[in-house]
């Protein structure tokens, strides 16, 4: 990546997240009472995230021919659930974290039992957001169809299912199939719907929709590797989180399977794949080329 890329990439993504954060901001200042579980709810919340989820949901709107601030609802509410998922991937019952985004875990300040009830809060207020916006122009078909997409991205079939299985391959013996599994689940599912959702938003026809499905598996899929190399060879610091965690508890990873150096070769081939799956889109979808090409270059 260029420089003059990556300083473009890193304002648009910055002014992305200033829309989403306004937005979100005013939904809970409108709607949630003053109380112990609202402020852990929004602890997290607004603990300094990166809303790349939200931001490719705006982005592949636009690509698609949509108006990006009439989904703001749809963007919010995969955030919320995205933030759920953090919080109770901290627990102690899970991967035991100390530290998110530079500041103590949600259950580091509130307690376990609470860190779990704003982790249920925010998951169900997600659907809240759905459901009690306005509809802005959007289809009742294209609205009832992102809302089943989100939620199977984020249940059973989706991002608890990979949760369910990284836990349960902890200490098990390396299999790449298994890893895979994990990746397209737990992290994969919700950046894939991300992309996907703005594309239904913006009634694209299925071929353009299942061009952007590829994107999102490919980047999805590298963005957890990145993660996991992350954990590696970064720091503290600039990752807001322990390092060393995932060998500690003898997790399954590219890095563990692959090394370091074949598992970069692996995320930069599926970021390849994924700027290739959506070559015949116009220039309206280079932020999404970007965004891709700047996932396998961040440092945290």
């Amino acid at each position: 990546m260029q420089i003059e890329e990556k300083c473009m990439i890193k304002e648009y993504l910055k002014t992305r997240k200033e829309i989403v954060d306004r937005f979100i901001k005013e939904y809970f200042s409108l709607r949630s009472p003053s109380t112990t579980l609202h402020d852990a709810m929004t602890y997290s919340l607004f603990a300094g995230g990166k809303r790349l989820r939200p931001i490719l949901t705006l982005t592949s709107n636009e690509a698609c021919g949509g108006e990006p601030e009439k989904i703001l609802h749809y963007a919010g509410a995969i955030e919320l659930i995205h933030t759920y998922s953090l919080i109770h991937d901290d627990l102690p019952s899970m991967d035991d974290d100390d530290l998110r985004r530079g500041k103590p875990s949600n259950h580091k300040v509130f307690g376990e039992a609470m860190a779990i009830l704003a982790g249920d809060a925010l998951l169900t207020e997600a659907f809240t957001m759905l459901s009690c916006c306005q509809s802005n122009g959007i289809s009742s078909a294209s609205s009832l169809r992102a809302i089943y997409e989100i939620s199977h991205a984020a249940g059973p079939h989706g991002m608890v299912a990979g949760q369910a299985e990284d836990i349960l391959a902890e200490e098990s013996e390396p299999n790449f199939d298994t890893l895979t599994f994990i990746h397209k689940h737990k992290t994969g599912a919700l950046i894939t719907t991300s992309v996907r959702v703005g594309a239904i938003l913006a009634d694209a026809d299925n071929s353009d929709i299942e061009s952007l499905t590829e994107y999102g598996n490919n980047i999805g899929i590298a963005f957890q590797i990145m993660d996991d190399i992350l954990d590696i060879e970064g720091n503290t610091a600039e990752l807001g989180k322990k390092t060393g965690s995932d060998e500690k508890k003898k997790k399954l990873t590219y890095p563990a399977l692959f090394g370091v150096e074949q598992s970069r070769k692996k995320a930069y081939t599926h970021i390849e794949n994924a700027i290739e799956a959506i070559s015949h889109f116009s220039e309206k979808a280079e932020p999404l080329r970007a965004i891709a090409r700047y996932i396998v270059e961040r440092n945290h």
